[in-house]
Parts: C-alpha cells; structure tokens; sequence
C-alpha cells in the first residue's frame, strides 16, 4: 500500500514546523506481526526464516542461529541474532545453541564496525514480556550499532527515528560484510 500525499485544507495555527509522516510505522504502533501467544506457528521469527534470505531480511544463517535486520530499527543496521528453536528464554539455549549465538554477536559487531563504523553497541535481550520483550516467546538479542549524537531531538522528542537508508539495502550491505569479516 502506497500513500500519497497531497496539501490539505484544515484548521490549526501554522507553528513553521516540518513534519516527516512515517505511515509504515502503522503496523508497528498497532501490534501487527507480532507472536500470538507462545506457539511457533504465530510467530514471526519463525516465519522469516521460511522465507529468502532478502524478503525475510536474514542477515547470515548459522547451524542453530541466525542474524535478521531489525524491521522496526532504532538505528540503522539495528539486527537481532535468534536461535531457530522457538525457546522463550536464554536458559532455555543448549550450551551448542549459546557457543554459536555468542559467536554471531560477536561477528555482528564486527561486521557493523566494518561496514558503518559506529562508535559503540547497545547488545541485550529482554526477557519476558515485564521486561520489555515485544516478542517474549522467542528469544532474540538485539545489537544496535550506536554513534555519538544519534539520540537527538527526532526520537527524543518526535517519537521519530530518522533513516538513511532503506532496509533492504542495509540486509545486503551487511549481509556482503557478513561474507567478507571472519
């Protein structure tokens, strides 16, 4: 769905103000695509990875985890690395399951630092739904590449987040890097 964009006639005091319209947001603010309940078949994660590496945004594909491009970034190349299992928390891994999820973090930052250069990472997981998970029946660790001033005003007092760069061509740049860092 595409929308267009057209002057409006309407009421308010003209304030000087620009205004980026974010519509795809939409499906975000309304809880489209998220897991219902704790069943696999609801989820999303264990849907994108049915899907071709470029429509699901699948980064790498390890033996037990993957790296995904994060649909709703906070910034850009913002990616999660999951297990394939549908496993709700980080106890729930095998000790196999943790080696390899460790290792794909670590090569996602170094992937990042090799593509973007950020300054520093924001890496965690939230654990259960009190905690902030979105997702809270399948586990996934964010890494969200960070750089100095990129906290400013638009998310902080906008609720906007600005984005250089579409995601498709994020999943192939860090995809393409994701090849080439060992």
């Amino acid at each position: 769905m595409t929308s267009e964009f057209s002057e409006q006639d309407g009421v308010g005091v003209h304030d000087a103000l620009q205004r980026l319209w974010t519509p795809h947001r939409m499906s975000y603010v309304k809880g489209e695509g998220k897991a219902d309940g704790d069943e696999p078949s609801g989820c999303p994660f264990c849907r994108v990875v049915e899907l071709d590496d470029s429509d699901g945004l699948i980064i790498a594909r390890g033996a037990e985890v993957f790296a995904v491009l994060n649909l709703y970034p906070y910034n850009p190349g913002h990616l999660m690395v999951l297990p394939y299992r549908h496993v709700p928390d980080y106890t729930d891994l095998t000790l196999s399951e943790t080696a390899e999820f460790a290792a794909f973090t670590q090569k996602a930052m170094r992937v990042a630092r090799h593509v973007a250069a950020p300054h520093g990472f924001n890496v965690g997981m939230n654990q259960g739904v009190v905690a902030g998970a979105g997702i809270a029946a399948h586990l996934h660790q964010h890494v969200v590449p960070r750089w100095g001033g990129d906290a400013n005003f638009m998310p902080v007092i906008g609720h906007t987040k600005v984005l250089p760069q579409l995601l498709g061509e994020t999943r192939q740049l860090l995809a393409d890097g994701w090849k080439a860092v060992s």
